[in-house]
C-alpha cells in the first residue's frame, strides 16, 4: 500500500458568514409587552403521595381487632409459661422480662367492648403477675 504525502490533514474551515448574519447581539423589540406570569403551582403527584402515605397510616378497626387479638395471645402464652415455670419451682427472669415486655400495649383499645373488657383482664393478670415478682 502507498502513501501520498500530498493528501495532507485539511484546516477545519471557519464558520460561513451566513451563521452569522444575526450580527452577534441579542435585542428585544419594544412594541411587544411582556407576557404575565403565573406562580409555581404545587405538584399534584405529591400531594397525592402524601394522601396514600397519610391513609396507610390510618388502620382500620378490623386491623385494630387482629392485633389486639395477637398481643393478647402472646401474653397469654406467657402467663401459661410463667405458671408452668412456677408449678416446677424455677422461677425464669427471661420469662418475666417477656411478661413485661408483653404487657406493654395491652390497655390500647380497639373499638370493641367485649375485647377489650377482655384485653383488660389480660392486662391486669399481667400487672398482678409482675407485682409478685417486684418488676415495675
Amino acid at each position: 500500500m502507498r502513501i501520498n504525502a500530498t493528501q495532507g490533514a485539511k484546516v477545519a474551515s471557519a464558520p460561513t458568514s451566513a451563521r452569522r448574519a444575526g450580527g452577534g447581539t441579542f435585542t428585544v423589540s419594544e412594541q411587544e409587552t411582556p407576557r404575565e406570569t403565573t406562580g409555581a403551582s404545587a405538584l399534584r403527584s405529591v400531594s397525592s403521595l402524601d394522601g396514600l402515605i397519610a391513609l396507610q397510616g390510618i388502620e382500620g378497626p378490623a386491623e385494630r381487632k387482629k392485633r389486639a387479638v395477637v398481643r393478647g395471645r402472646k401474653a397469654l402464652d406467657v402467663l401459661d409459661t410463667l405458671k408452668l415455670g412456677l408449678l416446677d419451682g424455677q422461677l425464669d427472669g427471661s420469662t418475666l422480662a417477656r411478661l413485661r415486655v408483653v404487657g406493654d400495649g395491652l390497655s390500647e383499645e380497639t373499638g370493641d367492648a367485649g375485647l377489650d373488657q377482655v384485653m383488660g383482664e389480660i392486662n391486669l393478670r399481667v400487672e398482678v403477675e409482675l407485682a409478685k415478682a417486684g418488676i415495675r
